[in-house]
């Protein structure tokens, strides 16, 4: 049991639980017990599972998705598992893939490296070192002499000496563009030839997440309101994007910084691949905190969010469990993946509207039946 405040309640109480397509998130389920039950690691490692939650996935992969009904996916559902509400205030924002413009090689008008790992970076899941300011760091630069020291933060990946500059994958139009690809944590660079390569994150320096939009609206140069994607782009880029222009700063102290790896596997033909290592479906895939919660496990979400328009209506679905995030951090916080492009982006823009979350925990993990 994660250490949060849970209240048991039925699925009788959750209401739109037998209105919703449960056999696509049955489907969505058993991509993430795929993924449990192999050997291979995850992107960036979660609570692990339990046995009751791995028995359950070994059930899922004991059944036909394709010829199973709505019915038999809800009573799948409702007969492994336990829904336990979570008190206390829920927020919800959005996440979706960018398709971004890019060259090969850069020019006067694409001039911003998409960042390739680093040689010398080391991730520290389990064992952070401490920051400058005592802060804990889960990456780190792996010195020449074997020892450990804080990795450069994102104004010094951008403005020190070369030396200290990640190999380019491509190059983005600026850095707009590129913060954008690094928020959101995954991305297809479009080619002038049409050609589309896909992303996959494959690292940070480890520096904490801070929200420039935040930051925007608590400097009064945004109204709260009025926040979206697309403002907060125009903003930036009205301040100035270049080494020391007031643009470039903002987003300097977002000191986190994102890496890639161009990613041509099957599993990534299937959408962006979340931190549990699978690829991610629209409207059902969710990015938890890691430190609390496991890969895999469903919560039912219900809001009023602009999921199909920018008008704001009734949310209520199953997600899964399959991506986390820097800024994603509490036990009734999700990030809602909307899809890729720029509708998706529109919309995922305009979330950040409270939410409640029900958890569904495996039964014997509970007490009950398997």
């Amino acid at each position: 049991m994660p250490p949060v405040d849970l209240e048991p309640v039925g699925f009788d109480s959750i209401d739109a639980f037998r209105q919703d397509d449960l056999r696509d998130a049955f489907r969505v389920f058993q991509r993430s017990a795929k993924t449990i039950l192999s050997s291979d690691a995850a992107l960036r490692p979660a609570q692990p599972a339990d046995a009751a939650l791995s028995r359950v996935c070994r059930a899922a992969l004991s059944i036909d998705a394709p010829a199973l009904s709505n019915d038999a996916a809800r009573d799948f559902f409702a007969s492994r598992f336990r829904p336990f509400r979570i008190r206390g205030a829920g927020f919800v924002t959005a996440y979706y893939e960018p398709v971004v413009a890019a060259r090969e090689t850069p020019d006067a008008e694409f001039r911003a490296p998409v960042p390739a790992r680093p040689a010398d970076l080391v991730t520290l899941n389990d064992a952070p070192i401490s920051g400058e300011a005592g802060e804990p760091l889960t990456s780190a630069r792996r010195r020449p002499d074997g020892g450990l020291e804080p990795y450069p933060d994102r104004r010094a990946l951008e403005e020190g000496p070369p030396d200290l500059r990640p190999r380019p994958i491509a190059y983005a139009r600026d850095r707009v563009d590129l913060f954008l690809i690094q928020v959101q944590g995954s991305a297809r660079l479009r080619f002038a030839d049409g050609r589309e390569l896909p992303l996959t994150y494959d690292g940070r320096n480890g520096r904490p997440y801070t929200s420039i939009g935040r930051l925007l609206i608590e400097r009064g140069l945004v109204p709260q309101n009025e926040m979206s994607l697309e403002r907060l782009k125009a903003e930036i880029r009205a301040l100035g994007q270049e080494d020391g222009a007031p643009g470039a700063r903002l987003m300097q102290e977002n000191r986190s910084y994102v890496f890639f790896r161009a990613d041509s596997s099957p599993e990534r033909r299937d959408g962006p691949i979340g931190g549990q290592g699978c690829a991610l479906t629209p409207l059902r895939s969710i990015a938890v905190d890691r430190s609390l919660w496991s890969y895999g496990l469903p919560f039912w979400i219900a809001g009023t969010i602009p999921w199909r328009s920018a008008g704001a209506e009734p949310f209520a679905r199953l997600m899964i469990a399959q991506d986390t995030g820097s800024a994603i951090l509490g036990p009734a916080r999700a990030d809602l993946f909307f899809g890729a492009g720029e509708k998706a982006g529109a919309l995922a823009g305009l979330v950040r509207h409270s939410a409640e979350f029900t958890v569904l925990l495996p039964r014997d993990a509970e007490g009950g039946d398997d």
